[in-house]
């Protein structure tokens, strides 16, 4: 079990810097939105938020296959998933995030399913500014309490 917790917090701490990469785009992206008025800085920063909340999504995947030894299964797995991540697992781990950082995440899910079944012409500044806007606010909440479980990870190691 130790190579795996191990392991895990290697890969997570890897999708973290992607994410802090991602985030930096996304924000030159919204500034250029904000100058130009051009859609095709919005599509990139639309496709740029999509891959936040994936990046995310793949290390509660992660943690689910590794520590869970389970990820949930049939049309809404992407919302339990999330759910799975906000509660405790009694005997085996902590929550992973809070329900505040869970309420937070289901809008960028939310956002990310938008992305993937409409047109890009049909996305909407509008739409898309307060994502951005609490993007890095989000991210922190995020991290601070990843960053708290692979702590704990660290003590089971040990």
């Amino acid at each position: 079990m130790n190579k795996q917790y191990l392991a895990l917090s290697g890969r997570v701490r890897g999708e973290l810097s992607e994410i802090t990469e991602t985030i930096d785009r996304i924000e030159i992206g919204w500034k250029h939105v904000e100058q130009s008025g051009n859609d095709f800085y919005l599509d990139s920063v639309a496709l740029n938020l999509h891959s936040f909340y994936t990046a995310v999504e793949k290390i509660f995947e992660l943690i689910a296959t590794t520590i869970d030894q389970e990820k949930p299964q049939g049309e809404n797995w992407h919302r339990e998933l999330l759910r799975q991540m906000a509660i405790e697992v009694s005997l085996v781990r902590p929550a992973v995030i809070s329900k505040e950082t869970r309420n937070i995440l289901d809008e960028y899910r939310g956002f990310r399913h938008i992305v993937r079944n409409v047109y890009s012409l049909n996305l909407s500044a509008a739409r898309i500014e307060p994502l951005v806007v609490n993007l890095r606010y989000s991210f922190n909440n995020v991290e601070r309490e990843l960053e708290d479980f692979l702590s704990f990870l660290d003590i089971q190691r040990k």
